[in-house]
């Protein structure tokens, strides 16, 4: 918490009253200038002098080190092999289809081209005459009715023909669908399913390495801002998750840009390869996973050989380490991004840092069950610190940190206890003259320095060198 200066004031009062200094009912700067004379300090005294300095102003406030950017790897809900092996079947099955009738039909359009030539030739001219039904006998139809039926009879087989090719064309557009979807979002892992590799709390993972296996497939880190969110293969749309996978195996050969491209098929074989896993081209959903950079895992959901489900199965974070702070919501004009850090680890040591991050939203912390807690809004400040190794790899440690919100280069200074708090408002020093002659100066005060136990003063007549009175420590 910043210390206020009325605070500060308060306990130069208590420090002097303490010591027996004699302190003005008025203000003994009512006039021109104060009044020379001889003070009696009741209490023992020491001698101490007007320096210039470098002053800085800090915020005390305790804090938890760790790692920075918390997160969780869930395995995707995705296609099982076996759907997909089923819609596969289908839309196989649909094909044959419709290629047996489209062959049925063909054979009826070209049954009804024949019966129409035979129609046109038996059906016209002087045929149609001898094809009459009085040449042969009553109630029997001649060649050409014949073969006019026979046309309509095949007139309908073309139409019946061609129906079922519909169809089958769109029965076929269906399973054609759901097999893409499907392949879309093809996972790796069936309904029986099980984890086979897991890490453990604290491993750190780099790109090209697994962060957990199903059934003796591996879910490889790669490094992009993108998630997964489908199955990488030929024929995909372009987008920004291609790009991150290319640039992630542009050691294998793929090319850069967002395409999925015959070169980026061969930079996947060539990984899965190098993992001596079987080089499909492909990468079924789940298969990558892809983030920043290297991740620490921080915690593990199943255990191994436990049933696979879609959901969380890692707590990550970064690498980076970082401080953060519960600051109080009231304190956040005082702090900004930039402000030097101290901060103090679990063994007392010390390492320098940087404000890296203010919060803008204020939350309340939710109290315990006995409704316990601080009930005080606050923000979220993270610390950076200058030398991360010095912070050693503990995990949401507490460690306490000194805020550096202000400094006054060069400046004259006294320590805190040498003020004099004026009944009538303000502060003053008291001077010891080269005579050995004690007067009141008037001062202006600026920054308090906590850390140093001195202040800024300013007054007519003040300058370094000049020797005042302070308690004694004695």
């Amino acid at each position: 918490m910043l210390r206020s200066r009325r605070g500060i004031a308060a306990c130069v009062v208590v420090l002097l009253v303490a010591a027996g200094v004699a302190v003005a009912i008025a203000d003994p700067f009512a006039g021109s200038s104060p009044a020379a004379g001889g003070l009696d300090n009741g209490a023992a005294t020491g001698i101490t002098t007007v320096k210039r300095l470098d002053l800085s102003q800090q915020t005390q406030v305790s804090a938890t080190l760790g790692y920075a950017d918390a997160s969780t790897v869930s395995v995707p809900g995705g296609t099982a092999p076996e759907s997909i092996a089923q819609a596969r079947q289908s839309a196989a099955t649909a094909q044959q289809t419709l290629a047996a009738d489209q062959r049925a039909f063909a054979e009826a359009q070209a049954a009804l081209e024949a019966d129409l030539r035979k129609v046109t030739v038996v059906c016209s001219g002087g045929n149609a005459a001898e094809s009459g039904g009085s040449q042969q006998g009553a109630g029997s139809a001649g060649p050409c009715a014949t073969d006019a039926q026979a046309e309509t009879a095949d007139r309908q087989s073309v139409a019946t023909a061609t129906a079922k090719v519909q169809a089958d064309e769109q029965a076929l557009s269906a399973a054609q669908a759901t097999l893409a979807e499907g392949e879309g979002s093809a996972a790796t892992y069936g309904q029986n399913a099980v984890y086979t590799m897991l890490p453990n709390v604290g491993q750190i993972v780099r790109r090209g390495e697994p962060l957990y296996a199903i059934d003796g497939q591996p879910a490889f880190l790669l490094y992009g801002a993108v998630p997964a969110s489908r199955a990488f293969m030929a024929g995909m749309s372009s987008g920004a998750d291609v790009a991150e996978l290319n640039r992630s195996l542009r050691g294998y050969g793929a090319s850069s840009g967002d395409a999925f491209t015959a070169a980026t098929t061969l930079a996947i074989g060539r990984f899965q390869s190098e993992h001596h896993l079987p080089a499909t081209g492909t990468l079924p959903l789940g298969s990558v996973v892809f983030e920043p950079g290297p991740v620490r895992v921080t915690s593990v959901t199943p255990t191994q050989g436990s049933p696979v489900q879609a959901g969380a199965v890692l707590g990550i974070s970064s690498i980076r380490r970082i401080v953060t702070i519960a600051l109080d919501a009231s304190q956040q004009t005082s702090v900004k991004v930039g402000d030097p850090v101290l901060i103090t680890l679990p063994d007392n040591s010390t390492t320098a840092g940087r404000v890296s991050f203010v919060g803008t939203v204020a939350t309340t912390p939710s109290s315990d069950q006995n409704g316990g807690g601080s009930s005080t809004p606050t923000i979220e400040v993270d610390v950076t610190p200058d030398r991360p190794a010095a912070t050693g790899r503990l995990d949401q440690a507490p460690v306490d940190v000194s805020i550096t919100t202000a400094t006054v280069p060069n400046t004259l200074a006294v320590p805190v206890d040498a003020l004099v708090a004026l009944a009538g408002g303000g502060y003053a020093v008291e001077e010891v003259e080269p005579t050995g002659v004690h007067q009141l100066l008037g001062v202006s005060v600026g920054l308090f320095d906590d850390a140093s136990g001195m202040v800024q003063v300013s007054g007519s007549g003040l300058a370094a060198g000049q020797r005042v009175v302070v308690p004694s420590s004695s």
